[in-house]
């Protein structure tokens, strides 16, 4: 039997497991199956504070998408972490893929029927997520074929989702993708989303509000308008130099940086032509992290900046007073210095008032970002800004001891399981899947 690895000193446990005997024989304590279909068996397996995906296939795909996943991770690319993959067992059984299990994902199940959630129905982000994530993909050559929900994890970003690869035993990677590959990977994703969609409908677990067809046939514009923001040329006269700093904006909102910008002059000298090689997704989580070293989402990283830039405001009026006082002003602090102190005087303040066991209903960053909201609710009710400490009590106490743990999803929790529950009898018969088998992270 062959084992290999990734990162071993910091998955030691994993190495104990026995991955000489099938997957379904298996019988350790804190073992769960995950919530969902698949073609494979899999469960998920509690080793300390970490969590493990495991799942049972052929070598060769164990092989191609340990590679897969791997490739993705070193290009920045939102999947789960892989960790090992074993393949030939003396018994000439399936191997066994083991990833991470990616914390606080929330089952695409729970998000289109708008059950357990604080708050409700959250299609329109999860079309934005998924096509999102299909443009990241392509920008850095990946083809997919197999883009679906179940497929796909997504997490809370600040009010909005964040998509992430868990399944890549059908792609590939590329120097670059062709046009039609590219509408090759969007239409796989149109028809497996309209069919997962249509399978949540017929078990009755579908928001109402949500038509299959209308709602998959929306990934295509919404892919197309993100493609051509990131990638398309565009003209302006020599005088209109502006439009090239409105259009980095765009994309850094968009949360894209640019390395470089070709312009090109058309030959008479009336029109420039520039076309942006857009980097990677990450530009505020990036510019978060070497402030602060927290490591965020791009949303949540936007608004965790946004709050910097406030906190910074209000030392300068400090400042300002100060030196007023002593006639002696006082410059202005630099952007790592306002961040350092607001990481020591309000970010971690705040969070370790916490409960430590709330810590499983939302991870740090989403709770400060939900905690942001809920001071200006309050403040519109009351007329007035409503100091974040007392904010804090009253979003314990009214809104974050209410909400689910997110932290993880198994099958063994009651409030999720008959979610899926009529689709395991739809498809019991099925020879392609193990109706035994439940699990959210799909193969």
């Amino acid at each position: 039997m062959r084992l290999i690895l990734a990162n071993p000193s910091e998955h030691p446990g994993v190495a104990t497991l026995p991955f000489g005997d099938r997957l379904d024989a298996w019988t350790l304590p804190r073992m769960h199956g995950v919530l969902g279909l698949h073609r494979h068996v899999v469960r998920l397996i509690e080793l300390g504070d970490v969590s493990y995906v495991i799942k049972e296939l052929p070598d060769n795909l164990v092989e191609r998408e340990y590679r897969l996943l791997r490739e993705l991770d070193d290009h920045g690319l939102p999947t789960a972490e892989v960790v090992a993959a074993i393949t030939d067992k003396p018994d000439r059984t399936d191997g066994m893929l083991v990833t991470r299990h990616l914390d606080y994902a929330i089952p695409y199940r729970t998000l289109l029927s708008g059950r357990g959630l604080t708050i409700p129905y959250l299609g329109e982000r999860v079309l934005d997520a998924l096509a999102g994530l299909l443009v990241r993909l392509h920008l850095a050559g990946f083809f997919w074929g197999d883009c679906s929900l179940s497929n796909t994890l997504f997490r809370r970003d600040a009010g909005a989702l964040s998509a992430y690869v868990i399944d890549m035993e059908t792609g590939e990677q590329f120097p670059e993708l062709s046009d039609g590959q590219r509408s090759l990977d969007l239409q796989i994703a149109t028809e497996n989303v309209a069919g997962g969609l249509l399978d949540l409908q017929a078990g009755n677990q579908l928001a109402a509000a949500i038509d299959p067809w209308e709602v998959s046939m929306q990934i295509e514009e919404r892919y197309r308008n993100l493609w051509s923001e990131l990638t398309e040329p565009a003209e302006f006269a020599p005088g209109e130099t502006f439009r090239i700093e409105q259009r980095l904006e765009r994309l850094h909102e968009l949360g894209f940086d640019v390395e470089e910008m070709d312009i090109v002059d058309d030959g008479t000298g009336d029109r420039l032509r520039y076309v942006p090689r857009v980097v990677e997704h990450g530009y505020h989580s990036q510019r978060l992290k070497n402030l602060t070293g927290l490591e965020t989402t791009e949303n949540q990283a936007r608004r965790l900046l946004a709050d910097i830039r406030a906190f910074g405001g209000e030392l300068q009026q400090q400042r300002l007073a100060a030196g007023r006082e002593t006639g002696y002003p006082l410059r202005n602090l630099p952007d790592n210095v306002v961040a350092v102190r607001w990481l020591d005087q309000r970010f971690e303040p705040l969070i370790a008032k916490i409960p430590r066991e709330m810590f499983a209903k939302l991870e740090a960053a989403e709770i400060y970002h939900q905690l942001l909201e809920h001071r200006w609710f309050l403040s519109q009710q009351r007329n007035a800004d409503v100091p974040l400490d007392v904010a804090l009590d009253s979003y314990v106490l009214d809104v974050l001891v209410n909400a689910p743990n997110e932290l993880l999803h198994v099958d063994d929790d009651p409030e999720l399981a008959d979610l899926v529950a009529v689709e395991r009898t739809m498809y019991s018969d099925s020879p392609s899947i193990d109706a035994s088998e439940t699990a959210e992270e799909p193969t």
